[in-house]
């Protein structure tokens, strides 16, 4: 381990996990039966992509799972959170299964179980049906309905096996960056689309956590959503009114209606677009959770910008920050505040840190070896907060790295590398980088601190 860290504080069955997406990592797009997805679509789109690299090939996880399985292995980690690509189950969005692709996962599962890690399953992780988007996408109501027979369908294969499971992936995402901001799929510029998209996306969370739950009554499931600290970067009134607002638009809009509180008002003010909402909506919206997961990468610091898209306020980039690779700065005590945020404001019952973790550039030795001590510090330095915060009474109950593999790092194509294990995509050689040597340090550690005792 590159430093000891007192971990003492996570509990003794604690999830250590790493994460994965299935358009990063799978490629195979058009074997076993799968139909195109939007990012398909966006990746192939001129100008959308860093380089113009696609998802075709990514990791080539498609024919190499086994390898990666015993990557995991290797690292000794006891999770694995994967998403299920929908267009590979259900290539017209909803209607006919396409079995392959189920049997696909089946097999996946079953090899994890073999080798002692706990499948954790992401229904969607942004890759919707092109055959979808072609009907209206998320902001058309028909989505939501199309997502819980989705749902139910792979609950209904799985969830003898699968007992871990989330609805969708970083909601924010889709709804804000693909629908208002243009920069990921399916790249519209809408303000009215983007709220529309982000209503339909939590309904179709809530019928999805009722269709997994009929499917499979053992299943704990819950919602993954990517939070962040926000500061006003000034001490002015406009800055402190310009953080509220985005701590509405990053993180309250997509906490409250789930906890039961509705959209929040002052959000819907600001964007200025009546939500298309039904009765009975607003029970479903907030069906109960087993747990929730918390993706954390960054803090934000915001001034106002009258003269911008809603929430009409911009990070501001401090100076003397340590930064990541994708220019985000690092603060581990941002991950402390929002896991004990959602114990104490939204009084989660169980945490899950589903996604952390952090890019860098990465040289690759005359050995082979990947000496990225920055990404192993980030790691340390984030574990520390949550054992700090597990000390402060947060219910956190697993960790999972973003992530296993170098893989497609959506806009930004293969340039940022994420993983604790390095992948040379010209020959898809797997590398364990010093990081991925220090996880495994950090998790064998624990283990120990954790072994009964046996007396007499």
């Amino acid at each position: 381990m590159t430093q000891p860290i007192d971990l003492a504080a996570l509990p003794a069955d604690f999830a250590w996990g790493v994460a994965t997406s299935a358009y990063q990592i799978e490629g195979a797009v058009a074997e076993g039966g799968r139909s195109p997805s939007i990012w398909d679509t966006f990746s192939h789109t001129p100008g959308a992509i860093d380089n113009g690299d696609t998802g075709d090939v990514a990791c080539d996880h498609y024919h190499r799972w086994p390898g990666d399985i015993a990557l995991m292995k290797e690292l000794g980690v006891t999770a694995y959170r994967f998403s299920i690509a929908w267009s590979r189950v259900m290539p017209d969005g909803g209607g006919s299964v396409n079995h392959e692709g189920l049997d696909f996962y089946s097999r996946l599962v079953d090899a994890l179980l073999e080798a002692g890690i706990t499948p954790n399953v992401t229904l969607y992780h942004w890759d919707l049906p092109q055959t979808l988007q072609d009907r209206g996408g998320w902001p058309a109501r028909d989505t939501a309905g199309h997502f819980a027979d989705y749902a139910a369908v792979v609950a209904g294969a799985l969830g003898d096996r699968v007992h871990q499971w989330a609805t969708i992936n970083e909601p924010l995402c889709c709804a804000w960056i693909g629908h208002l901001e243009g920069r990921m799929a399916p790249g519209d510029t809408d303000i009215t689309a983007a709220v529309r998209a982000s209503y339909h996306l939590l309904l179709a969370h809530g019928h999805a956590v009722q269709a997994v739950r009929q499917a499979a009554p053992y299943a704990e499931i819950g919602i993954v959503n990517n939070l962040s600290t926000i500061e006003p970067a000034t001490p002015s009134e406009a800055d402190a009114a310009a953080a509220v607002r985005v701590d509405g638009h990053v993180n309250r809009w997509w906490l409250d209606p789930i906890h039961g509180r509705g959209f929040p008002a002052d959000m819907i003010e600001v964007y200025g677009v009546a939500l298309p909402e039904r009765p009975g909506d607003h029970a479903v919206l907030a069906e109960p959770l087993d747990w929730l997961g918390l993706n954390y990468y960054f803090p934000s610091a915001v001034t106002a910008d009258p003269s911008g898209p809603p929430p009409f306020a911009r990070e501001v980039r401090r100076a003397d920050v340590p930064r990541t690779g994708m220019d985000w700065e690092v603060d581990a005590g941002g991950l402390e505040t929002l896991l004990l945020r959602l114990t104490g404001e939204y009084g989660a019952r169980r945490i899950h840190v589903t996604e952390n973790g952090s890019a860098y550039p990465d040289t690759v030795g005359p050995d082979g070896s990947v000496d990225d001590i920055q990404r192993a510090d980030y790691l340390l330095r984030h574990l520390e907060a949550c054992a700090r915060a597990v000390r402060r009474g947060a219910p956190l109950a697993g960790y999972y790295a973003w992530s296993l593999l170098d893989n497609f790092e959506w806009a930004y194509g293969y340039d940022k590398r994420f993983g604790l294990v390095h992948v040379d995509y010209a020959t898809q050689r797997r590398t364990i980088k010093k990081s991925g040597r220090c996880y495994a340090d950090i998790i064998r550690t624990h283990q120990m601190t954790h072994v009964p005792v046996e007396r007499d």
